[in-house]
């Protein structure tokens, strides 16, 4: 089958740059906020909140846009409109234009990952699986160059993010220059496999029950295995740097993650050929990131903490590429944006939650009992998702 309109190497370059530049956002906010403008942590969660709250937002606007109007229009102004905001807090970071202006690098930053999802499913040349393995991938190898040299270079610019964001703005530049080079396609004629309902322009063919419900459980699913996920990559920094663990080697618990997933994947494409049910892939996934909670109840020193993370990342890399690759194939042809958008909104949701909750926790209790409501709750999705997906499954539509 031909491709439609464009290559995938240039969505996996575009990936790539895109997500250098966010991992000298996201790994140090918590810290930043918490020590440099001395807020508390539940602040920390608030600003957090807000931030992916506004992610929410962009991810839904984007998908629904992406299926109505020019994808490469969108995703031009996305990235332009994010580089003005990035620009501005390279020289004003401080309480409270930084919680501000994070918040509308939210926003666009939920219209960009949406708009590269979404692009995903107008590859014609690949299956949709190996299209979005492919995407995390990109991703992660991007983010293995960006936190290996966060940490460092924070400490070398003594404390100050403007480098940080300097650095962002570029990458996002180059994003733009491949988007206008290359980001060509051509319009997908909707095929309708039902019966359509009239909506707001086009028509759109009917989602069949069984897919809906797998849908939304994925849907609900996902934010709450972010929920709990997004303490490592919030209130983590804080609970290893107060046991004397140095912030870089905490941001190196993420060059591990990411350097995890680049090998992972060639196992993973293996596996897919011999295993055929993507299903399996997610049950796997979400029990092993319930147990790296498990581990962190034991954690004394800065091997544990390894470990947990390494047993973290094998359920995330089978885990999270593969529910929107299930979602592409259960949402029908037309509507495709829409349902990438909202599952990223879903995850955004998640993402939003998941500091503040933590916060909360810690400042009423205390780390541990966090852990244990985490491996709890991602232990009772791991039900839910394997038994909606066994009775529902075989009823679905594929499109």
């Amino acid at each position: 089958m031909k491709k439609t309109g464009f290559k995938l190497q240039w969505l996996l370059l575009g990936s790539f740059l895109g997500s250098i530049g966010n991992s000298f956002i996201w790994p140090l906010t918590t810290i930043y906020i918490h020590d440099q403008l001395h807020q508390s942590l539940t602040v920390s969660g608030v600003v957090l909140l807000f931030y992916s709250g506004a992610n929410v937002v962009g991810s839904y606007i984007a998908g629904m846009l992406f299926d109505r109007k020019n994808p490469r229009h969108l995703m031009i102004g996305g990235l332009i409109l994010a580089m003005v905001s990035m620009a501005i807090l390279i020289f004003r970071n401080g309480w409270p234009i930084y919680p501000v202006m994070l918040t509308i690098i939210g926003f666009f930053n939920g219209w960009i990952i949406t708009m590269v999802n979404s692009f995903g499913t107008r590859v014609r040349s690949h299956d949709g699986r190996f299209v979005f393995n492919m995407l995390y991938f990109a991703n992660n190898l991007g983010m293995v160059l960006g936190t290996t040299i966060v940490g460092p270079l924070y400490q070398m610019a003594h404390n100050s993010v403007s480098p940080l964001f300097a650095i962002t703005v570029v990458m996002y530049a180059f994003f733009l220059l491949v988007v206008v080079l290359f980001f060509n396609i051509v319009p997908i004629k909707p095929r309708h496999h039902h019966t359509v309902d009239v909506d707001f322009g086009p028509k759109h063919a009917k989602l069949p029950a069984a897919n809906a419900q797998i849908i939304w459980t994925l849907f609900i699913s996902f934010a709450i295995v972010w929920i709990m996920y997004g303490q490592w990559s919030s209130n983590m920094s804080v609970y290893m740097t107060d046991m004397g663990i140095s912030m870089t080697l905490y941001s190196m618990l993420w060059t591990i993650n990411g350097i995890l997933i680049v090998l992972f994947q060639a196992v993973i494409s293996w596996l897919t050929k011999k295993i055929t049910n993507d299903y399996y892939f997610v049950y796997f996934g979400i029990f092993t990131c319930g147990l790296s909670f498990i581990l962190l109840l034991f954690a004394k020193s800065y091997a544990m903490f390894v470990l947990a993370m390494i047993v973290l990342t094998l359920g995330e890399a089978t885990a999270f590429p593969t529910i929107p690759a299930i979602i592409n194939l259960l949402s029908p042809v037309d509507d495709k944006g829409k349902y990438q958008g909202m599952l990223n909104a879903f995850a955004s949701t998640g993402k939003a939650i998941g500091p503040l909750f933590g916060g909360l926790i810690i400042e009423r209790f205390s780390y541990r009992p966090l852990f244990v409501i985490c491996a709890v709750s991602i232990m009772i999705v791991e039900v839910v998702v394997f038994a909606v997906a066994m009775t529902r499954q075989h009823d679905a539509e594929q499109f």
